[in-house]
């Protein structure tokens, strides 16, 4: 019975790290989400982080929806984006094989892997070095923003909110309310 708990809770638990990181305000408790900080009365710094399953178009998308949201909700009509940057947090995670390490104890296992002194050896690396790597990657995305009334100036780093919230806002996937 405690078997078939802790495999159930581990399936929720990798179940909930295989989903990426919704639009969501960032809080202590949940890695990922939007933030922002007013700098000026039309001036903000906003930022949004994904977690290893959000791909970095998503957090790019996710920030300026932010943007225009705050452009919107604070009246005006316009945002332009200044010092926009997007960081990459790559890590190699190591794990030991599951199979060898329940079964045979750490360090010792049957395996044809290790070659020693011309011989292949049946058994596993007794320096504890049977592991598997994968590579974790996170983006993160952050800008400063100035906000506008009127006309949105000629540039590139200018936007229109609402033209920002009607085009991006079927792609924002919020959180499930399960």
């Amino acid at each position: 019975m405690k078997r078939v708990i802790l495999a159930t809770v581990a399936a929720l638990a990798l179940t909930a790290c295989a989903t990426a990181t919704p639009y969501q305000p960032a809080s202590p408790t949940m890695r990922g989400g939007y933030s922002e900080m007013q700098i000026e009365q039309n001036r903000f710094r906003v930022g949004f982080a994904g977690n290893s399953v959000t791909s970095r178009d998503t957090v790019e998308m996710y920030l300026l929806y932010r943007a225009a949201e705050l452009t919107a909700q604070g009246g005006y009509d316009w945002f332009q984006t200044v010092d926009r940057a997007t960081d990459r947090d790559t890590r190699y995670v190591g794990s030991p094989d599951p199979f060898y390490s329940s079964r045979y104890g750490r360090y010792w296992g049957p395996s044809w892997r290790f070659y020693r002194g011309g011989l292949w050896s049946p058994w596993g690396d007794p320096w504890g070095r049977d592991f598997d790597v994968r590579e974790v990657t996170r983006y993160e995305a952050s800008t400063e923003i100035v906000l506008g009334r009127g006309p949105k100036p000629n540039d590139p780093n200018a936007f229109d909110a609402r033209e920002v919230l009607e085009n991006i806002g079927p792609r924002v996937v919020r959180p499930s309310m399960n």
